[in-house]
C-alpha cells in the first residue's frame, strides 16, 4: 500500500477543488478494486462451470460403473464401440476413461494416473481431482467398486481437460463485463451530476458570504446548510463574533485614548498661550515648567500606550529562561533616583540568589517599572515601597509592597480596568499602569493579584509565575 499512498498523496497535494478530490477518492478504489473483483468474479464462473460439467462427469461414471462384468472369475468391461466413441468424441475437450482392477487396467487410457484409495473413501461414491496426463491439465471423476466375486476394489475413472470449462467461464464473464463497460459511462455521468449537485450548498454559502457588506459581522445560520457544514459555520461564527469584540474594544481603546490625550494637549496649549501673554521672566519661567510637566505626562501617556497595545499583539513573545532575581534587582535599582526624591525607602529582599523564571525580558522590566511607578506615585513622602522576589518550591512570585494609602475593597477589581483611578488620591496618573501588568501577565500564564499589607496600610500587589521548564537557556 505505500505506493498507493504516495500516488495518492501526490495527488491531493496539488488537489485544491473539493469536487475533483472526492470524484478522485471515488475513481481510486474502483481502479484498485477492479482488477480484484475480475479475479474474484472469474474464480466463481470457473466454479459454476465446474459444478455442471462435473455433474456429467458423475454421469458418466456412474454410466461406465454400470457395465462391468465377471466372466471366468476376471473383471470384464463390456461397453459397445459406438457408446464408446460418443463418450469420447468432443470439439473443445478430450475425454479419457479407465477400467482398473487391483493389478491392471482392464480397459480404456492406461496414462490416465490412478487414483489412491484411502480409509475414508466410500465405495459407490463419486469424487473428482485434478490431475495431469500427457502434459495437459485434467479434472477427473472417479469411483471404486465392490464385486462381489472378485477380491479388492475395481476402480472406474473418468477425465476431462479444461477446455469446456475456460470456455464457460469466459463466456460469463464477457457476458458480465460487457455489461458493465456499456454502463460504466452512464455511471459515471450520474456520479457527477450527483457530485455537482452535493456540493451546490458549498457554493450557496460561498455566494452568500460574498454578497454580504463589509460591515456586516452577523451569525451565519447552520440551519441554512447541510449538517455536515455546521461545524465549520460554527467556527466561522465564533471567530465573527470574536472580531465584533475585539472592534468593539479597539473603538472604545481609541475613544478612551482620544479622550485622554485631550487632557494633556489642552494643557500645553493654555500654558503656551499664557506664556506667549507674559512679560514678566518669573512667570515666563513658571509657564515654562508647566509646559515642561504637561509634555512630560502626555510623553509617559504615549509610552504606555504603546505597551498596551505591544502586549495586545497577535504573536506572542519570545520566552526564554530569565533570572528573575536580577531582572527584579536591576530594574528597582532604575528607580531608586525617584524614590530620593520623594524621600521614600526603596528596598529590594530576596532569599535566594537566583529564581529562573520563563519570560520575556523587555515585557517583564515594563510590568515592574509599572508596579514600582505606581508604588511610588501613591506612597507618601517618606514613605517605604519594597520589591520581593518569593520563590518555593511550587511557586515563584514578585512582590511591589509600599505603605501608601490603599485601595478600598469596592476599588480592588476595577484598578486593572483600563483608564481607571481611585477618586480622592490626588495622583496624576494615566491609569494604565495595572492594566499593562495584568496584560503582560495573562501573555506569560501569570496571575497577577492584590491584596493589603501585612500590617494593614498600603497595597501589595502580587504577581505569581508558572514553575519554569527546564529546557529553556537560561537568558545571559
Amino acid at each position: 500500500m505505500p505506493p498507493l499512498r504516495s500516488f495518492l498523496n501526490r495527488i491531493f497535494r496539488h488537489q485544491t477543488s473539493l469536487f475533483g478530490a472526492i470524484l478522485v477518492w471515488m475513481l481510486a478504489p474502483l481502479l484498485i478494486l477492479g482488477p480484484i473483483s475480475m479475479a474474484i468474479m472469474y474464480s466463481l464462473a470457473y466454479a459454476v462451470s465446474n459444478v455442471a460439467y462435473d455433474r456429467d462427469l458423475s454421469d458418466g461414471v456412474i454410466v461406465l460403473s454400470r457395465h462391468l462384468t465377471v466372466a471366468e472369475g476376471r473383471l470384464q468391461f463390456d461397453f459397445r464401440e459406438v457408446a464408446r466413441q460418443i463418450l469420447i468424441a468432443d470439439d473443445l475437450s478430450d475425454v479419457a476413461f479407465q477400467v482398473r482392477g487391483p493389478r491392471d487396467v482392464v480397459d480404456g487410457d492406461r496414462d490416465l494416473p490412478a487414483a489412491e484409495y484411502q480409509s475414508e473413501l466410500e465405495p459407490g461414491k463419486v469424487y473428482f481431482r485434478d490431475d495431469f496426463m500427457r502434459g495437459r491439465e485434467v479434472r477427473i471423476a472417479f469411483t471404486f467398486i465392490q464385486v462381489p466375486t472378485l477380491p479388492g476394489l475395481q476402480q472406474v475413472q473418468l477425465a476431462e481437460t479444461r477446455e469446456k470449462r475456460r470456455e464457460l467461464a469466459n463466456s460469463i464473464i464477457g457476458g458480465i463485463f460487457s455489461s458493465q463497460f456499456i454502463l460504466l459511462p452512464f455511471a459515471l455521468v450520474l456520479v457527477y451530476f450527483g457530485l455537482a449537485k452535493g456540493v451546490e450548498p458549498l457554493e450557496d454559502m460561498r455566494r452568500t458570504i460574498l454578497e454580504r457588506k463589509p460591515n456586516d459581522l452577523s451569525s451565519i445560520d447552520p440551519a441554512e446548510a447541510p449538517e455536515e457544514l455546521r461545524p465549520f459555520i460554527d467556527s466561522i461564527n465564533g471567530l465573527m463574533q470574536r472580531l465584533v469584540q475585539s472592534m468593539k474594544a479597539q473603538q472604545r481603546f481609541v475613544a478612551d485614548v482620544a479622550h485622554q490625550m485631550k487632557t494633556p494637549l489642552a494643557g500645553l496649549k493654555t500654558q503656551a498661550e499664557l506664556a506667549l501673554r507674559q512679560s514678566d521672566l518669573h512667570d515666563i519661567e513658571h509657564a515654562m515648567r508647566q509646559i515642561a510637566l504637561s509634555a512630560d505626562r502626555a510623553s509617559r501617556l504615549i509610552n504606555q500606550l504603546l505597551s498596551l497595545a505591544r502586549t495586545e499583539g497577535d504573536s506572542l513573545p519570545a520566552m526564554q529562561r530569565l533570572d528573575l532575581v536580577e531582572l527584579s534587582r536591576d530594574t528597582t535599582r532604575e528607580w531608586v533616583e525617584r524614590a530620593i526624591e520623594k524621600n521614600i525607602d526603596l528596598g529590594f529582599e530576596s532569599a535566594h540568589d537566583m529564581v529562573p523564571v520563563e519570560g520575556n525580558a523587555l515585557l517583564l522590566h515594563e510590568l515592574l517599572s509599572n508596579l514600582l511607578d505606581n508604588a511610588l506615585r501613591y506612597t507618601p513622602v517618606g514613605g517605604k515601597v519594597t520589591t520581593r522576589v518569593v520563590s518555593t518550591q511550587n511557586s515563584i512570585a514578585v512582590e511591589v509592597e509600599d505603605n501608601g494609602i490603599g485601595i478600598d475593597l469596592a476599588d480592588r477589581e476595577l484598578v486593572f480596568e483600563r483608564f481607571f483611578r481611585v477618586l480622592g488620591t490626588g495622583g496624576d496618573g494615566s491609569g494604565l499602569g495595572l492594566s499593562i501588568v495584568r496584560e503582560i501577565a495573562a501573555l506569560h500564564r501569570a496571575r497577577v493579584s492584590y491584596g493589603p499589607t501585612a500590617v494593614g496600610r498600603g497595597s501589595t500587589f502580587r504577581v505569581d509565575f508558572p514553575l519554569w521548564r527546564e529546557s529553556l537557556p537560561l537568558s545571559a
